[in-house]
């Protein structure tokens, strides 16, 4: 079998990877990356943050796979005895709500408690109590992931993936897909921008931000589009002991980051939000929304300065902020597997297994990813993610 990934991002990598580990598995794989520099790649752009605090159950599941991947990555990723240091640091997520959304993070609780995540549900007090420094005026409850939530390296998981990928016989094309070649309703080759031909029995798409455009090469209508995302590093005199990456219920968040904090917001649905902007960084939002909200939430912030940003893509779906992974039935051997809206580093070794069996199998055997399947964009029956950061 031959199969052809477009796309050597985190999720086609996953991908790549556990293809080559898969006991079934007997073929060929090839994976198409236009830029193996990775410059704009959200793979190497993301803040790389796991959580277990989702609102729906396949999230999830698919974060605690992501957790085992996370800590057994220096086995799994060796190679020659070179294992890679992904520098997880688990300092746990700490959303906070308003009385407005308290219901929502109260719901969101109980289905992650059922799930087996260890996440705490605070009242006002008991956020001070654990967090002294932050102000919680305005605030009705919290929700803490106490284990198994915090940072890692993110680009250092994509090149310790990529480089096992190869060390297994995955071979990495720096080309740009620039079409299909079909027979009837079957994909039988990646067209490549030099005019060449990647023959293949399986592709799947994986381009990240882009694979809308690569879905529509296929005559599909994949609703992800580029969305910039800026990221700024902030430094601050003050210590903040126990810090966690807090999300505030103005949709700004904030972690440490060394002797440094990381910060920063999605748009408002009133603000501009275009697809694919230049990664150029503004400070405008960080002096009207950041700064102004976090310094009434953490009263240490109203003393700090600009240390250095960046901006990078998110992949966003739009129609639900959840990932598409699957077949779709106008061309069925073909796997999609793009659209985590933010998540998709954390998400990629979850899913990177789930495509592998799709492609061996023909099914998912161990996490069924099947509600992230393209039948509920027919049905239109979105399955909204509410806890995107």
């Amino acid at each position: 079998m031959k199969v052809v990934i477009v796309g050597g991002g985190a999720i086609g990598s996953s991908s790549a990877y556990h293809l080559a580990t898969h006991p079934g598995f007997r073929g060929e794989i090839t994976v198409v990356e236009r830029d193996p520099t990775y410059a704009r790649a959200s793979s190497m752009l993301s803040a790389s943050g796991i959580r277990q605090q989702f609102s729906t159950p396949v999230s999830i599941r698919m974060s605690q796979y992501g957790l085992e991947f996370i800590r057994d990555a220096g086995r799994a990723l060796a190679v020659d005895g070179d294992a890679p240091l992904l520098a997880f640091k688990e300092h746990g997520y700490l959303f906070l709500a308003s009385a407005a959304g308290e219901g929502v993070l109260r719901e969101n609780v109980a289905l992650q408690r059922h799930e087996g995540a260890d996440v705490e549900l605070l009242d006002p007090a008991g956020i001070a109590d654990k967090f002294p420094w932050i102000a919680t005026e305005g605030l009705a409850a919290g929700a803490f992931g106490a284990s198994g939530e915090g940072s890692f390296d993110g680009p250092a998981m994509l090149q310790a993936m990529r480089r096992r990928a190869r060390s297994l016989g995955v071979r990495y094309v720096a080309q740009e897909a620039t079409g299909f070649v079909r027979a009837g309703e079957a994909v039988t080759g990646v067209r490549l921008a030099d005019g060449s031909v990647l023959d293949c029995d399986v592709a799947v798409v994986s381009a990240g931000a882009w694979s809308g455009k690569v879905a529509g090469l296929l005559g599909i209508d994949m609703p992800i589009v580029p969305r910039k995302r800026m990221v700024y590093v902030i430094s601050c005199r003050e210590k903040l002991p126990r810090c966690p990456l807090v999300i505030d219920p103005t949709g700004n968040w904030f972690r440490q980051e060394g002797e440094f904090f990381l910060c920063g917001r999605s748009p408002g649905e009133d603000e501009p939000d275009p697809d694919e902007p230049p990664l150029d960084v503004t400070e405008d939002m960080f002096f009207d929304f950041v700064w102004p909200a976090l310094a009434a939430r953490v009263p240490a912030f109203e003393s700090v300065k600009i240390s250095s940003s960046w901006a990078g893509y998110y992949e966003l779906n739009l129609f639900d902020h959840n990932g598409i992974v699957g077949r779709h039935p106008a061309v069925p051997n073909v796997v999609f597997a793009a659209g985590f809206s933010g998540h998709g580093m954390q998400h990629s070794p979850a899913t990177g297994r789930g495509v592998s069996e799709l492609v061996a199998d023909g099914g998912f055997t161990t996490l069924d990813l099947s509600p992230l399947g393209w039948q509920r964009l027919i049905e239109n029956r979105p399955m909204w993610e509410k806890n995107v950061v």
